[in-house]
């Protein structure tokens, strides 16, 4: 562990927790070559004992046997698997939870919700194999993504200049050191978080002309057969299965949550299923909102927004869903923020900005990034303030412990809030699932997650499951989820700022 983590709230025993949760089986001796891998065609499921018919509320098991390219039952785990229970016709579907039994073989647990009409789905996202190489690069090349920082001054002619420079974190051990050669690096310590964020020194600028913020480009710095374990085709794979339909009758046994929302509540598994594309909340009692029910939830309300453009789809949602709410032109980026819309009639004031650097973000002033720690202590909070924040798309390069550190702040400064504010509502949201390759792999997304969760577990805060609502949706993965899964996100939002 870093040995700075002790002084920003993480105990040793608490990093010990954490990687626990984050521990993952792999091959069981080298991988030379592409059939010692896990093949999607060769891997298929099954359903054990499998029954003309089941009841609502009821489990259903289901067992996944992975196979290599030689049809060679696999002998250790580590395939990363999704799972859902879908009807079509319905447009029903269910998150599955998937078991390694570290052996080769998977048991995927659904509950069956809804009466009627089923199917299970189980695709292979990575091979074991393709894991080691996402886990390998996370630690060892960082700067696979890389950032850039423009300088602005005047010369002595009162010409002005303008020099980008290549940017990134600092973090040793990480791939990050390699900006470090040469006439290295002006550097940016953040005096509240600690954290340093580095650039090349322009050649003929000072470091204090820093004045931009954007992404840079991409990496992909992988051996021959590393690429082959992470291409397309072997990406992302729906595998097949020895069962069709599965036939639920009704029963006296109801599926849904009755206990209000409130924070502190745990998530199960599943934490909720679609039916007609309506989400109903295994958590809390959860309420859906139209315009009128959503400007009333925030009436008398300051909702602060920060994290990345997934959390920003969630105010464009509100600023639109609600006719009153007219957004203002603050001149500033629309993937930095800080972006603001407000409701005079109904006192809402509704903020969006996105977290410190790292940011893939186009050019954006340096002085509208900033760290959501810092904007948590800025806060008096109390019963009209709402916070929701969420961390992880632009992490999934970066080591577990970088992260952790961010998150670690984080936590602290929620808890310094809570403490003089309890009545201050936080949410969290999660992951969800998107990208499937070696810069922002579900693998890596899900990692952060857990680690995220850990973190906050025993705080007096709400968490969104985003992970399960985007992974069982029948829509295509992407990072910006569709309008359907928003719509049902911010009802589960809306039912914890107004428990019904």
């Amino acid at each position: 562990m870093n040995k700075t983590m002790p002084d920003i709230g993480i105990a040793p025993h608490e990093w010990r927790q954490m990687l626990d949760a984050l521990r993952w089986a792999g091959p069981s001796q080298p991988v030379k070559n592409l059939s010692m891998s896990t093949s999607p065609p060769n891997t298929y499921f099954y359903i054990p004992g499998l029954q003309k018919s089941y009841q609502v509320g009821e489990e259903l098991y289901v067992t996944v046997v992975a196979r290599d390219y030689q049809q060679n039952p696999k002998q250790y785990g580590g395939d990363f698997f999704q799972a859902k229970l879908f009807s079509s016709t319905l447009k029903a579907s269910v998150f599955g939870e998937v078991t390694d039994l570290q052996n080769g073989s998977y048991s995927v647990r659904f509950l069956l919700p809804w009466a009627g009409e089923a199917w299970v789905a189980v695709r292979m996202i990575h091979s074991s194999e393709a894991v080691q190489v996402l886990k390998k690069h996370r630690e060892s090349d960082s700067d696979r993504v890389f950032f850039g920082g423009t300088f602005v001054g005047v010369d002595s002619n009162g010409t002005v200049q303008t020099q980008t420079m290549e940017c990134n974190a600092k973090w040793d051990g990480a791939g990050l050191e390699r900006i470090r050669k040469g006439n290295c690096c002006c550097e940016y310590q953040d005096p509240r978080t600690g954290e340093v964020w580095l650039c090349k020194t322009p050649k003929t600028l000072p470091c204090d002309a820093l004045v931009y913020h954007h992404m840079g480009g991409y990496r992909k710095q992988l051996t021959p057969l590393e690429a082959k374990l992470m291409q397309t085709k072997l990406t992302n794979i729906w595998i097949k299965g020895k069962e069709s339909k599965i036939i639920i009758l009704p029963s006296n046994k109801t599926v849904g949550a009755t206990e209000k929302c409130r924070r502190g509540l745990q998530t199960p598994v599943p934490a909720g299923f679609y039916m007609r594309d309506v989400w109903t909340s295994l958590v809390c009692a959860s309420s859906h909102y139209n315009s009128l029910a959503i400007a009333k939830c925030l009436q008398d309300r300051q909702i602060y927004m920060m994290g990345d453009s997934t959390m920003r789809q969630w105010f464009h949602y509100l600023e639109k869903a609600v006719p009153t709410m007219k957004s203002l032109n603050l001149h500033s980026q629309e993937q930095a923020g800080p972006l603001m819309a407000v409701d005079v009639g109904n006192n809402i004031v509704l903020r969006w900005r996105a977290h410190g650097p790292p940011l893939r973000s186009r050019k954006s002033p340096m002085a509208d990034l900033h760290y959501i720690s810092n904007e948590i202590d800025d806060l008096a909070g109390g019963p009209r303030t709402v916070i929701v924040l969420n961390l992880w798309a632009h992490f999934t390069t970066f080591p577990l412990e970088f992260y952790a550190r961010r998150v670690a702040r984080i936590r602290q400064s929620v808890l310094a809030l809570l403490k003089r504010a309890p009545e201050t509502i936080v949410i969290i949201k999660s992951a969800n699932t998107s990208y499937k390759d070696v810069i922002g792999s579900d693998w890596l997304a899900w990692q952060l997650d857990t680690l995220l969760r850990t973190a906050f577990q025993g705080i007096n805060v709400a968490f969104i499951d985003v992970w399960q609502m985007t992974s069982c949706h029948y829509s295509p993965d992407a990072i910006h989820p569709n309008p359907t899964i928003i719509r049902n996100e911010i009802d589960i939002v809306l039912s914890f700022v107004c428990p019904v």
